[in-house]
């Protein structure tokens, strides 16, 4: 499947206005694009209590997943940071168990039309992930 990267990452700029960060003011947005070519857009969700926040990358697949996709092809990611944010640990471990082979995009908000592309498995060489 052919990604239409500049869409993606439009999708994720959008997602980045539903962030929910009343804290850190920094929003971030996520778009996981299914195999059947569909736009799943998530933005982070932050809590008091900072260990019970989301990030975007997690909200995203975990309505995809809900809603009964499991076949991915890439996510892009955007906050207001030089070079793109890079996914949390949390993230990376979840993307190499519902999305190992998906491509991984990052761009700053500032600048959508540099966006930085990694595999998964570059980004967590050694996941933890249980053998059917």
């Amino acid at each position: 499947m052919k990604i239409n990267l500049k869409k993606l990452v439009a999708a994720a700029a959008q997602a980045r206005l539903g962030s929910v960060s009343p804290y850190s003011k920094f929003k971030v947005g996520a778009a996981l694009l299914t195999q059947s070519g569909e736009i799943i857009g998530g933005a982070n969700v932050e809590s008091a209590s900072y260990g019970l926040t989301c990030c975007a990358e997690r909200v995203a697949l975990f309505k995809a997943l809900t809603d009964g996709r499991k076949k991915f092809v890439a996510v892009a990611v955007v906050a207001r940071c030089e070079g793109g944010p890079m996914p949390c640990g949390a993230c990376r471990q979840l993307l190499a168990e519902y999305a190992p082979k998906a491509a991984v995009f990052v761009a700053d908000s500032a600048d959508l039309k540099t966006v930085r592309k990694f595999t998964v498995k570059k980004l967590l060489p050694s996941a933890f992930v249980l053998v059917p």
